[in-house]
This record gives structure tokens, sequence and C-alpha cells, in this order.
């Protein structure tokens, strides 16, 4: 498992997808990209999906995701993913008090029961405390790294263990 730290932006994208059964459907599918501002991540959504797509599509909608950090499973079976919101537990010094703060991280896994496993994996090689807050299915069906062009590159970062 790996994680990377970024500017990450959630792209829509709406265009006519053929079924299984030989019709075409209006969808609206929404992605994930890493960029450092909507411009470029207008940019980049739409090259990547050129070679996917064949016809005309249009991305309806950007917004800067809550989420800083991504967690990479890079199996087959990590098909889905799932936004976590993890609470740091810090002690007040002054007023000996409980103090929370929310992190929010995007996980990628197969299954909710993996996004928790995956969770759990990557805070362990922490010390501090942490809770786990919430996880959330989402509807992003793919994390598009800059720097990693192909399913099998590596990205320029190292992977974490």
């Amino acid at each position: 498992m790996r994680s990377r730290t970024d500017n990450w932006f959630e792209c829509k994208i709406k265009y006519e997808k053929m079924q299984e059964d030989g019709t075409q459907k209006k969808v609206a599918e929404q992605y994930t990209v890493d960029a450092l501002s909507f411009t470029e991540a207008e940019k980049r959504i739409m090259e990547e999906m050129s070679s996917y797509i064949s016809g005309a599509f249009e991305v309806s909608d950007i917004k800067k995701a809550s989420y800083k950090e991504v967690f990479f499973a890079d199996l087959d079976s990590a098909d889905k993913w799932y936004k976590t919101k993890v609470q740091f537990i810090t002690i007040d010094e002054k007023t000996a008090k409980e103090k929370r703060s929310n992190v929010y991280y995007l996980v990628n896994a197969g299954s909710f029961k993996g996004a928790v496993d995956n969770v759990i994996e990557f805070m362990g090689q922490g010390t501090i405390d942490y809770s786990i807050a919430a996880i959330n299915e989402t509807a992003i069906m793919d994390v598009y790294e800059y720097g990693k062009t192909n399913y099998n590159d590596k990205p320029e970062y190292e992977e974490v263990k």
C-alpha cells in the first residue's frame, strides 16, 4: 500500500456510454486528479478521458477535494474508493482536555472492510492516537496521478511500507 499527498480535484464528466444491449445512455461519472489549479484539473481530466471515451464528452463540474492524501491499495480487487474521516486525538496541555481534529482521506479498497483495514494499516505507522469517525463509499470511478500514465507505471515518489 502506498499514499500520495497532493492537491486533489474531483471532476465530473458527462458523455454517451454504450450499454450492454447496444443502446446509448447519457452518464455522469466522477474522477479525481491531482493538479495545481482548476484549469489544470480540467485539462488533465480531458486528456485522461479522451483515451477511454470515443465521441464527445463534457466536464460538468470540478471541485477541490476535502482530502489531501490518497491511499492506494494497488490490487486488482481494489476497485472502489472510500472517503474516510479520521479524528486525531490530542490532549490540550493547559486544560488537560481531549481535543479531536478531523482529517479526510480517500482510500482505495475492494470492500468496506478492506477500506477499514487499509486505514488501520496506514495509521498504525504513526504514534498519534486516532479514531475512524466515518467511512463512506464514493461515486469516484478512478484516481489519476500526475506522472503516472499507465496502470503499471510507478509514480515519481517512494512507496510507503
